[in-house]
């Protein structure tokens, strides 16, 4: 069965909380594909990935829809598909998970600030609590992250 982690923001940024978990998938040698939910927000997040650190980068690529996509350890996108054979995939601004598909892993990563998207990851959390193990995770004053479900 499919694991689905909530990760509820609330302190750190998604720019900070991001490159450490995918740093973590790759070094569990899995693939991971990051769904984001709008093109403005796709370009952020390929900066950010570029730079986040001063002595480290993170491997990926945009989607283009080629074949170079496949040798992406990292894919940005904003499609459904599955193109580099990921075991893990990331949803982000306001992408939602509807569907387990074929990963071991799926990460919903949400803002605690805003409404709307705390009102997707119930509804999300509903969905697929008969399809994958759910997990919630929720951001202290310090940002460490607190099992809460």
């Amino acid at each position: 069965m499919t694991e689905l982690l909530f990760y509820h923001l609330e302190t750190k940024p998604l720019e900070t909380v991001l490159p450490a978990l995918l740093e973590k998938s790759l070094a569990r040698g899995w693939r991971a594909v990051v769904e984001v939910g709008s093109a403005e927000r796709l370009e952020v997040l390929d900066s950010a990935l570029w730079t986040y650190s001063d002595d480290s980068f993170l491997p990926h690529g945009m989607a283009t829809g080629r074949d170079t996509d496949a040798r992406q350890p990292v894919l940005l996108t904003q499609a459904t598909d599955n193109p580099n054979g990921a075991q893990i995939r990331f949803f982000v601004d306001r992408a939602v998970p509807r569907e387990p598909g074929d990963y071991e892993r799926l990460v919903f990563i949400f803002n605690g600030h805003d409404p709307d998207a705390v009102t997707e990851a119930r509804e999300a959390w509903k969905v697929l609590k008969p399809q994958c193990e759910l997990t919630y995770w929720q951001q202290d004053g310090d940002g460490r992250w607190s099992r809460k479900a």
